[in-house]
């Protein structure tokens, strides 16, 4: 990410939150710091967690514990706030004080003096993001977060918390199956000097095979989404297949390929992939390696076209659950 406002961080990102459940069974933290110090001495230093990850706040826990072993100076930790439950319902919150309430809970239990990267998890429509974004940079301005980010935001939104403190990076969903970003927002976080970081680069596992060549964890919130269930899933299941045969070509497994995709959008996009399982972080980093030229880049989008996509993606489905939803990121 080459800014002023942006920081630097490796190639490659690993998402944490599948450690804490959710998509997958949750790992023993035991398990999860060995798989995050793994990763480090691959030479992954971005790791992305949220407050909301896991019961009771538990990915931020693991993490804690994980840096405990680990160079703090190295790592660029990214975490997020912005859900809360009220009324025994999701909402999402992002009044200042909530803001500060959130990034101090999160400094303690990841045992940190400050946050690299602080992501306003969803944007709370009814909170002026003026409001919010000014109570960020308070905390920049007190050292305990070093920069600022949004996570699903509208361009508009972008637009509008870029005026009141730099933005270093804008987090959304990014992969082959997954590309409404590129027509409007990625255009304009690149005119802003805004990092791009990609959640489910790899479409939540589908180019992993999951679903496919490995069946879904019985507690795993993928069994209701509408990607991997019913018609949708077997209609999907022909784009897995194109990207298996492309992979063949090159040499490289499926997901290495849907990952080298998402890296060859630019050095201003950085995929943050996660895994509970050692082999898949080791088939993950291979993707690094792997060069595609223009027209191999072509012959990959249009083998995967978004109008073959059946289902909607991450954000629909659980914008669903919630009771105050937020922005209205691309569609």
């Amino acid at each position: 990410m080459p800014s002023s406002h942006l920081v630097q961080v490796s190639r490659l990102g690993f998402g944490c939150g599948g450690l804490s459940g959710i998509w997958n069974a949750p790992v023993p933290h035991e398990a999860g710091c060995l798989l995050i110090k793994r990763a480090f001495e691959k030479g992954i230093t971005f790791f992305d967690t949220s407050d909301a990850y896991g019961h009771d706040h538990d990915n931020e826990i693991m993490i804690g514990k994980a840096l405990k072993d680990l160079p703090r100076e190295q790592i660029q930790l990214a975490t997020k706030f912005g859900f809360a439950v009220e009324e025994g319902q999701v909402a999402i919150k992002g009044t200042p004080e909530h803001v500060r309430k959130c990034c101090e809970g999160s400094l303690k239990r990841l045992g940190i003096d400050y946050i690299d990267l602080y992501y306003q998890h969803r944007v709370d429509t009814t909170v002026p993001i003026e409001d919010t974004v000014g109570e960020l940079k308070k905390l920049v301005e007190e050292g305990k977060i070093k920069y600022i980010g949004l996570s699903e935001a509208s361009i508009d939104t972008i637009k509008r918390a870029h005026a009141i403190h730099p933005i270093t990076a804008v987090q959304m969903e990014y992969s082959l199956w997954t590309r409404e970003i590129e027509d409007e927002l990625i255009p304009l976080c690149r005119e802003l000097g805004i990092g791009i970081v990609a959640y489910s680069p790899l479409g939540h596992g589908f180019f992993g095979g999951k679903a496919i060549v490995e069946s879904l964890p019985v507690e795993s919130l993928l069994n209701t989404h509408p990607r991997f269930t019913g018609e949708n899933l077997e209609k999907n299941k022909v784009i897995y297949q194109k990207v298996v045969d492309l992979a063949a070509k090159h040499g490289c497994t499926a997901p290495q390929l849907a990952l080298a995709w998402v890296l060859h959008q630019g050095d201003d996009v950085i995929p943050i992939p996660g895994t509970r399982k050692a082999e898949n972080l080791e088939n993950n980093i291979g993707s690094v390696a792997i060069k595609l030229s223009q027209d191999e880049m072509r012959e990959i989008c249009e083998a995967v076209t978004m109008n073959e996509v059946s289902g909607e993606r991450e954000f629909e489905m659980l914008a669903k659950y919630s009771w105050r939803y937020a922005d209205t990121p691309p569609r």
